[in-house]
């Protein structure tokens, strides 16, 4: 009790920060989804929504600690969520809630909340939602017109309530760290990030390179990654089939995906599904395949399921796929903070003339892209522009970690954001797909993270780790 007295006097010691940012810190009793509970701290401060507006409206940020159990404890570790729109708070209550009171080891552990995020002040809902077609002839085309309806009708609504959606940038995110920095009245803090939080870490090295002391980069969405490119597609269709030649030499995975889009390509195969209503009538064509393919490939345990649905539909069986696809197709919400987020870092010009040359090379074209590809324009918020998604050149030192088998953050983009890194190390994980698997796949990833976090490099190497034991 009395240390933990003593901490909270030492966040509300009154400094030029504090004041600044109007810190509160109470104690907090952190609850998991599955009901375990720890004390904790619930910090929350004020900054500007809109840094480029003087005397513009503050927003409230909020943020979780939890005490390190280090006598010497390092720099603050401050997880940063992917999405755009994952919150640090509804990470820790989930699956790796034992991941962050294992590095309490090193340092304190800081479960942060970005703007518009779990307990930070929130964005309002949109009340139109993106209805996918499920009988067109052109379903490319009906999609693509309805996503940029619903998301000009968010967008209007958006303003009507007075939203700044231009102060939802990586940008913006990276001054809030620096800010956070501050409140913790740290000199420095260590990152841990995932997917889109990569994005936002490597936003604030380069911003605030004297303010990071370290970074643990899983997932790596790189200055220019927002939009994903059709090769690294291919190339992790080319490992599952090889995974799949392994289990079933006979295999002729890549030859199904091309038959089937060719085939759909000259007229859509139309199958009633049966629901609890009734059924429903869906029209599948390539394009319809392309993108549930591309959703499905971000982990194992959905993309070696791939071979056997291509088999299915080379001999005509559409079963199977059409329940994926009636699910895939529900209507889905859109999000105003990840939407402004991810069309304000947006795509330079080469990122999008290499889509394009590629997406008529490979299997699934660009359809990795939708809607993103066309969120920017039809959401009318500022590009950030080239010089945000330029090389990151910085000496912090930074591990980097991939998984073989993620189909949103491609090893390839660690080799290409590390080369601009001098103090780096990168776990190659064989086998791993997105979220989950980059961090808990195996004990030798906390190892390792435990050891960088605490100040020691480790070196690059790549771990196997297991597969699901049968393709389905």
């Amino acid at each position: 009790m009395l240390r933990r007295l003593l901490l909270l006097l030492v966040f509300l010691a009154p400094t030029h920060a504090f004041a600044q940012y109007e810190l509160t810190v109470e104690p907090y009793v952190f609850e998991t989804g599955d009901g375990r509970t720890v004390d904790a701290e619930l910090g929350r401060f004020r900054v500007p929504e809109n840094r480029s507006i003087e005397g513009g409206r503050m927003i409230e940020l909020a943020f979780v600690r939890f005490p390190t159990t280090n006598p010497n404890p390092g720099p603050p570790i401050v997880y940063l969520a992917g999405g755009p729109g994952g919150s640090g708070s509804g990470t820790a209550r989930g699956s790796r809630f034992d991941l962050f009171q294992s590095l309490r080891s090193v340092a304190d552990v800081i479960a942060f909340d970005q703007r518009g995020t779990g307990l930070s002040a929130q964005l309002p809902d949109c009340p139109h939602r993106l209805t996918p077609p499920l009988a067109a002839e052109d379903s490319r085309a009906t999609w693509t017109q309805a996503a940029i309806e619903t998301i000009q009708a968010c967008a209007a609504h958006w303003d009507s309530l007075g939203v700044d959606l231009s102060a939802y940038t990586t940008q913006e995110s990276a001054d809030d760290l620096n800010a956070l920095r501050e409140v913790l009245n740290a000199d420095q803090i260590a990152l841990w990030a995932i997917s889109y939080g990569t994005h936002l870490g490597l936003s604030a090295i380069r911003r605030h390179p004297d303010a990071i002391a370290r970074a643990v980069l899983a997932g790596v969405e790189g200055p220019d990654h927002t939009l994903k490119l059709p090769s690294h597609q291919q190339t992790l269709l080319e490992r599952i089939a090889a995974i799949d030649a392994e289990r079933s030499p006979e295999s002729t995975f890549l030859a199904d995906i091309a038959l089937v889009l060719d085939r759909l390509r000259e007229a859509p195969h139309s199958v009633d599904v049966p629901t609890e209503s009734g059924s429903v009538r869906l029209l599948i064509g390539a394009f319809d395949v392309q993108a549930l393919t591309a959703g499905m490939l971000g982990s194992p345990d959905l993309s070696l399921y791939l071979p056997g649905m291509f088999a299915q539909m080379r001999d005509g069986e559409f079963g199977s796929v059409a329940h994926w696809m009636l699910r895939f197709k529900s209507d889905s919400s859109i999000g105003a903070m990840s939407a402004a987020m991810d069309a304000a870092s947006g795509a330079s010009p080469e990122r999008l003339a290499r889509i394009a040359w590629e997406a008529d090379r490979t299997l699934l074209g660009d359809a990795i892209n939708f809607p993103a590809n066309v969120m920017a324009e039809a959401l009318g918020v500022p590009d950030l522009g080239d010089g945000f998604r330029s090389p990151i050149l910085s000496d912090v030192p930074v591990l980097f970690i991939s998984g073989t088998l993620d189909g949103r953050t491609a090893p390839e983009n660690a080799d290409e954001v590390r080369a601009g890194f001098s103090r780096h190390a990168h776990l190659l994980l064989e086998g791993a797909g997105h979220s989950d698997p980059l961090f808990l796949s195996t004990p030798l990833i906390l190892d390792r993270m435990q050891t960088f976090l605490s100040g020691a490099m480790v070196d690059s190497e790549t771990i196997a780790v297991a597969l699901p034991e049968r393709t389905p």
